[in-house]
């Protein structure tokens, strides 16, 4: 896989703590040249750090909206940049990947596909019939989808460790205050989209057991509510979900917990569970914890006790994620991150957010 020129579009915290670290991992495959930002203050930040990071001879070449000379459409112009990744606040990408794609640029663009299902929708078909015809990859940069942790617990079922799956949960609860770093970023301070943290992080959890489960999330029955006014619209999310195989399970999504303990001590995994034992995977540290148990038979198959198997994988979704969008600008897709199956992601938040307990096909309501 020969190196790739590629720019980034956005200068933030993911860019910089996430990003950044993820590119020098993957080393020679990729190139950066340039960063945009909306502001040469924001973009030159990023360049300092890009090149410590990186450890590069010559910064980043900088672009930002200042300068018409050095505007986002000059950055597109340039045929030695292929490829971007779009690190922007959630309603502003979906404007900007249609600008790069028109631009003949390869997208990397961070989840959510979009502010919404319709604004997901249309930007799929727009990409469809359009770009990708043209040889064009669009990716999502979803990287719980990526993550080896839920590759592994998802395998742990395709093998029939577990037996049939029969019910499942997911927990995730968050601790956000006025002094949080991600709290203090203007567009989540103040968010121009539905469901607020809930869009912004709760999509991850949706992607992981879209990973995990055997069969597709079918019907969602929630309720949303606003638990701290500092997170509005919503900043939780109690949800019963059935599969399209008949399994079902509870989403508890909040990030309104009144204090730090809360959230330590919620045991934030998730687990699934079936005839022959479960699986569980917890995350902490940067670390995966992938646990199973099984049931243990005899000859005739009276159960005997239990086998434990614990396992443990470092997070690197982003890393996987960029590399997977590198190999399928070069010809092999591996399927992951694709807009349709992010989609559902959205689908999934939109329909917890609207439900007020009634059922919402989720399958129906996904689809382009």
């Amino acid at each position: 896989m020969s190196a790739k020129g590629v720019a980034i579009l956005g200068s933030g915290i993911f860019a910089t703590e996430a990003h950044l670290p993820a590119i020098a991992v993957l080393g020679d495959a990729i190139e950066l040249k340039a960063v945009y930002s909306r502001s040469n203050k924001s973009a030159s930040a990023f360049a300092r750090d890009a090149q410590r990071v990186l450890k590069l001879k010559h910064a980043l070449d900088i672009y930002h909206d200042e300068d018409q000379a050095v505007s986002l459409d000059a950055l597109l112009s340039r045929s030695d940049i292929v490829a971007v990744i779009v690190v922007l606040p959630i309603t502003v990408q979906p404007g900007v990947i249609l600008k790069a794609l028109a631009a003949g640029k390869h997208v990397l663009s961070e989840k959510p596909v979009a502010p919404d299902v319709s604004k997901g929708r249309a930007l799929i078909k727009e990409y469809e019939a359009k770009y990708k015809p043209k040889g064009l990859v669009w990716r999502v940069a979803e990287n719980f989808e990526a993550e080896p942790g839920y590759r592994t617990a998802q395998r742990v079922i395709q093998e029939g460790k577990i037996g049939k799956v029969t019910f499942y949960n997911a927990r995730v609860v968050n601790y956000i205050d006025e002094t949080s770093k991600w709290y203090n970023t203007p567009w989540r301070t103040v968010p121009d989209y539905q469901g607020g943290f809930l869009l912004d992080g709760g999509v991850h959890t949706i992607a992981a057991l879209r990973v995990i489960l055997p069969s597709p999330l079918k019907t969602v029955s929630a309720f949303a509510s606003l638990a701290k006014d500092i997170l509005p619209p919503h900043d939780t999310i109690n949800a019963i979900v059935k599969s399209v195989d008949g399994s079902h399970g509870l989403v508890e999504l909040t990030w309104g917990a009144p204090a730090p303990s809360r959230a330590k001590d919620a045991g934030n995994n998730i687990t699934v569970t079936g005839t022959e034992g479960w699986v569980e995977v917890t995350r902490a540290n940067g670390v995966m914890s992938i646990v199973v148990k099984t049931i243990t038979r005899d000859k005739d198959g009276k159960p005997t006790g239990e086998q434990l198997q614990v396992t443990e994988a470092k997070e690197v979704g982003i890393e996987k994620e960029i590399e997977s969008f590198l190999g399928a600008i070069d010809g092999t897709d591996d399927g992951i991150d694709a807009p349709r199956s992010t989609l559902v992601d959205v689908a999934f938040i939109e329909a917890a957010l609207n439900s007020g307990g009634a059922p919402v096909d989720v399958v129906e309501l996904s689809k382009v």
